[in-house]
């Protein structure tokens, strides 16, 4: 017996062209609706790879993924951060919901022992998310051919797999079943969709980040510190690691 298209449709990693995927996977809400809405699914994937396309630290990378990092780590999973350019910030971490204890920092001494550590951290099982900041770069091949291996430890573990690249990776091929551009005006986070299961969001989402600042930066001799929990922030932050 023949299929119907709506039938077809309802498989995994098919939909039609002008159309969302309307398959059942798991993903987990971001806190912004009119984000969800442009989402296959609803949310954030969880058992896939993302990509975020951005230049430059602290425009809202890491806070825009707050309420998707949270719910991502529910029932004691673990939010593995491999390879940031800063030490996460705890009182803001705390504060989106995320448990300070379940948070992990990785930093490898290679990058070739980053991406071990994210590809062993997705498909164990024990963490619920994982982001990992690859700031060098391979040629296209090699880079392709990690980036399906870190697709596929996502896919065995489970995870929300975070990948962070220049914005000079639109032009390359990716096996990430997501893509989002980010640019930062003033208070506002310009998100666009180039790909995902479904049409290009081509237009710009426009998302308020009322939280201030995106990154916070220690001086002096406790330049390697992470603030006390008493210092006042509502924001996902990073703190610069200057050993």
């Amino acid at each position: 017996m023949r299929a119907s298209v709506a039938q077809l449709v309802q498989l995994p990693g098919v939909w039609r062209g002008g159309e969302l995927e309307h398959a059942v996977h798991r993903v987990v809400a971001t806190g912004f609706e009119r984000l969800d809405a442009e989402l296959p699914g609803g949310g954030w994937p969880m058992g896939a790879l993302t990509e975020v396309l951005h230049e430059g630290a602290g425009i809202g990378e890491v806070t825009f993924l707050a309420g998707a990092l949270a719910r991502a780590s529910e029932g004691g999973r673990l939010v593995a951060w491999i390879a940031p350019p800063y030490l996460p910030y705890a009182p803001a971490i705390a504060q989106s919901g995320i448990d300070l204890a379940r948070c992990m920092v990785v930093r490898p001494a290679s990058r070739e022992d980053a991406l071990w550590s994210a590809e062993q951290a997705l498909k164990s099982g024990a963490c619920g998310a994982v982001l990992f900041w690859n700031e060098a770069q391979r040629v296209e091949a090699q880079e392709y051919a990690w980036m399906r291996r870190l697709q596929l430890a996502a896919q065995a573990g489970d995870a929300m797999a975070v990948i962070y690249r220049s914005t000079a990776a639109e032009r390359q091929s990716t096996p990430a079943h997501l893509r989002v551009a980010l640019v930062r005006e003033a208070s506002l986070l310009k998100v666009r969709i180039p790909k995902r299961r479904g049409p290009p969001l081509t237009k710009s989402l426009i998302l308020p980040l009322p939280w201030g600042r995106v990154f916070s930066t220690c001086s002096g001799s406790h330049s390697n510190s992470i603030p006390s929990r008493s210092s006042s922030s509502n924001v996902l932050a990073l703190v610069p690691n200057r050993s």
